[in-house]
């Protein structure tokens, strides 16, 4: 799971210099209008900090609330990734800070890891990657596990679990999160 989580720490959540912010599990929605272009739904769940330090933890918030959140230089970073984000909204539900982004795309293959070959979407992930759900199916080898939607599928659906925060020392970004309205 530690490879898929990079990976989509790449496009939700960069990479900081100090601290890093986390989550429980990770759902997709992805809306093909094309061969290649559509809409993606992204569902996270349960963001927290890994911050040692409370200026750590400054960071983490002010990157997630300011930056990601706020700011059209963010907008613009992942719009040269070919992603145009069309919302980007926090939440707190059952004490845990969620996070929306919905966003579109030209490109499919540009969208987590996605690849499309000979009729068929997939997603290849390591091995102990844990897929809490999918509309395709699932095969899994010695070496990685992939997700396989062949081509009549208009929609392609997965959830993944990233960490699962037992005994951990991860701060809850959930109290410091001010809705504006």
């Amino acid at each position: 799971m530690k490879s898929f989580v990079i990976v989509l720490l790449s496009f939700l959540i960069l990479s900081f210099l100090s601290g890093c912010i986390v989550f429980h599990k990770v759902s997709y929605e992805i809306k093909l209008n094309n061969s290649s272009g559509g809409t993606v739904t992204m569902l996270i769940y349960n963001l927290r900090s890994d911050a040692e330090s409370d200026d750590q933890l400054e960071q983490d918030k002010d990157y997630l609330f300011n930056y990601m959140l706020k700011s059209e230089e963010f907008l613009s970073s992942m719009k040269t990734d070919g992603k145009d984000i069309k919302l980007r909204e926090l939440n707190v539900e059952n004490g845990a800070l969620n996070g929306k982004v919905v966003y579109h795309f030209s490109d499919v293959t540009r969208i987590e890891g996605i690849n499309y070959e000979d009729g068929f979407y997939y997603l290849t992930v390591p091995v102990e990657d844990s897929i809490i759900s999918t509309n395709g199916e699932v095969i899994t080898s010695k070496d990685y596990k992939r997700i396989l939607w062949d081509s009549s599928f208009k929609t392609l659906k997965f959830e993944m679990l990233s960490e699962s925060f037992k005994n951990s020392s991860y701060k809850r970004l959930a109290p410091f999160y001010k809705k504006e309205d």
